[in-house]
C-alpha cells in the first residue's frame, strides 16, 4: 500500500507543477546570439508568466515573446528581447544610438553601438511595445526594427533571472 500513497503523491505533484508551469512560471533556454552580452546560448531563464497580470511591461524588462513573424503557426518560436519603448514613446535610432522621447539612452547592457541603419522617429502606439535584442551588431537581432511593435498578448512573460549555469545565476 505504501507504493499507492507514493504514486498518488507523485501524480498530485505533477499536476500542480503542470498548472504552475502553464500559468505562473516557465523555464526557457536561450538560443541564438541576439541578447549577448546579457544572455548567452544555453543559459536557462526563469520566466514569470504571472507578472503582467498586475502591471504592464516597463522599459528595460527582458521578456519572452512569440515570434510575430511566425505567430500564425501553432507552435510559434519564442524570442527573448528587451523592452526599449512603451506606448506613447517616440523612438528613433540616430547616429547608431537609441533615443527615447529625444533623450539619448544609457544602455549599460550593450557592448557596441547599433550596427544597422538608423531609424526615423516613430511613436509607439498605446498598448504596444518596441523591443530589441542587446546584441546591436549588424543583423544580429530579429526585433521590432524588423517586425514592428508588439502587443501584450504576444508576450509570454518576463525573464526574471538566470538559473543555469549556477556560476551565472543572476537577476535580470
Amino acid at each position: 500500500m505504501y507504493w499507492r500513497e507514493w504514486l498518488k503523491t507523485m501524480v498530485w505533484a505533477l499536476i500542480i507543477l503542470g498548472v504552475l508551469n502553464m500559468w505562473v512560471f516557465n523555464i526557457s533556454t536561450v538560443k541564438g546570439q541576439s541578447m549577448q552580452p546579457t544572455l548567452v546560448q544555453q543559459e536557462r531563464l526563469f520566466i514569470n508568466k504571472f507578472i503582467y497580470k498586475f502591471h504592464p511591461p516597463a522599459r528595460g524588462d527582458v521578456i519572452i515573446l512569440h515570434d510575430p513573424v511566425l505567430s500564425e503557426q501553432p507552435t510559434s518560436k519564442l524570442l527573448v528581447k528587451r523592452v526599449i519603448a512603451i506606448g506613447g514613446d517616440r523612438i528613433e535610432i540616430r547616429n547608431h544610438e537609441v533615443y527615447i522621447n529625444q533623450i539619448k539612452q544609457q544602455e549599460p547592457y550593450i557592448d557596441t553601438v547599433i550596427g544597422d541603419v538608423d531609424l526615423a522617429p516613430i511613436i509607439v502606439p498605446e498598448g504596444q511595445y518596441y523591443v530589441m535584442g542587446d546584441n546591436r551588431h549588424q543583423g544580429m537581432s530579429k526585433d521590432s526594427r524588423i517586425f514592428g511593435t508588439i502587443s501584450l498578448k504576444q508576450i509570454v512573460g518576463r525573464a526574471d533571472f538566470i538559473i543555469w549555469p549556477l556560476s551565472k545565476t543572476a537577476l535580470l
